[in-house]
């Protein structure tokens, strides 16, 4: 577990809650204490001024149009890519492709790559910290080829298990899919040695870096990855839109997963030649709007300095975690060395969800329940936790909140004393 550290120590870093508009509305006649960014992060006043400004100034549509509009409305896309693989640090722009978010990305690696290079008796090996989309596009390939599906295990303390990891990973291995940070836990995984020894044996290695990219700085160079998949609305931009960066030499080789406009070169009756990489992969009119928003919310990030975010979240997650600590009858789920936002945990004798209402009660919005992490739940025998889960707008003061609900609601069911 991270060293913990004492209130009178902690001393915030940001104070960004006035560049978001939501954080100004009370709720339930109470203050609002998000902490769900989890499941999805709020938006800054920017972000959503370049959304509106885009509908009032730029709309139209991309990369068909001879006109003005439609030229300007395919650089402001276009700039929306080069901010992905700045952000990523891939190689080239060309590596980036628009998404509605890490699920349709990792579908589009099954169904893509995937079809062509999974066969009967191949596996495929994933983690048990993973979301469900993490999971169920791999079942439903192995379902369609015949391949297996091999799961590492993960630790007591939230963390995966490498020497099974180790025994798992052999010839048959032709893909390897694992969080780069886990949305249940906040455990960070060693991804760079997971690529390299799943390159040792030959199999390409997706990352899920929808909890990753908002709290660290991500290089997909240096990771060494084939795939790396995020939601743009967990990086305090918009909902809808994401980015799946894959490495060229593999994308360029990878057939189209869905057809229309724009992703062709030709038509004709007899036959269909396909447009480069990235294009090849975004059919139809896609989420300009949605790319204009997320280019504001990662310069609003560059901006602010991920170096600086990742500290203060990890001081924030420092506070919380010390200060659970001193409620009675608090089980934390998820004690790896290296966490990195997330503060999963249990109260005895309260339902996840019971808890969820009443913090709700006092302002406080945490999550409450699996995470869609179904099997993670049951490999630590519990229907569900309770996340807290920060970002760069929280502060000090909606930690001191967060205690202070709960000890309402143990108070209120009668669940032992302080100590």
């Amino acid at each position: 577990m991270n060293a913990p550290m004492s209130t009178k120590e902690s001393t915030a870093l940001l104070d960004l809650g006035a560049d978001f508009p939501i954080l100004s509305r009370p709720v339930n006649g109470k203050r609002l204490v998000y902490l769900d960014n989890g499941a999805t992060t709020q938006k800054p006043a920017l972000v959503i001024e370049a959304e509106r400004d885009f509908y009032e100034q730029s709309n139209a549509n991309i990369h068909r149009g001879v006109h003005w509009l439609s030229q300007h409305s395919t650089d402001l896309y276009e700039q929306g890519r080069e901010s992905v693989r700045r952000l990523l640090n891939a190689e080239r722009a060309q590596e980036i492709v628009f998404t509605r978010g890490t699920t349709e990305g990792i579908n589009l690696v099954a169904s893509s790559w995937g079809r062509v290079n999974i066969k009967a008796g191949d596996e495929i090996l994933i983690t048990g910290m993973e979301h469900h989309s993490n999971i169920v596009p791999w079942q439903m390939l192995c379902e369609q080829t015949g391949a297996h599906l091999r799961v590492v295990p993960v630790t007591d303390s939230g963390e995966l298990d490498m020497d099974a990891f180790n025994a798992l990973l052999n010839a048959r291995t032709r893909l390897v899919g694992v969080a780069h940070v886990s949305n249940a836990m906040g455990t960070v995984n060693p991804v760079q040695e997971i690529v390299r020894l799943a390159h040792e044996v030959g199999a390409v290695v997706l990352v899920d870096g929808a909890q990753a990219v908002a709290h660290q700085k991500v290089d997909v160079q240096a990771i060494g990855c084939d795939f790396y998949v995020f939601s743009g609305h967990k990086l305090y931009g918009p909902t809808g839109i994401g980015a799946l960066y894959a490495r060229y030499d593999i994308l360029k080789n990878m057939p189209p997963w869905q057809g229309g406009g724009d992703m062709i070169y030709t038509v004709s009756f007899e036959k269909t030649t396909y447009a480069d990489v990235p294009q090849r992969f975004e059919a139809g009119t896609p989420n300009i709007a949605g790319v204009v928003g997320m280019d504001a919310a990662i310069r609003y990030t560059e901006t602010v300095g991920l170096d600086l975010i990742a500290a203060h979240e990890q001081q924030l997650l420092d506070q919380a975690t010390q200060a659970i600590q001193t409620l009675p009858g608090i089980r934390i789920v998820g004690t790896a060395a290296h966490k990195a936002a997330i503060l999963s945990f249990l109260v005895d004798g309260i339902h996840p969800h019971d808890l969820g209402t009443i913090l709700d009660t006092e302002g406080v919005a945490i999550r409450a329940g699996h995470h869609c992490a179904m099997p993670l739940m049951t490999r630590f025998g519990v229907p569900g936790t309770a996340r807290a889960s920060f970002a760069l707008y929280n502060t000090s003061e909606d930690v001191q909140a967060l205690i202070a609900a709960l000890r309402k609601a143990q108070k209120l069911f009668g669940t032992g004393n302080e100590r």
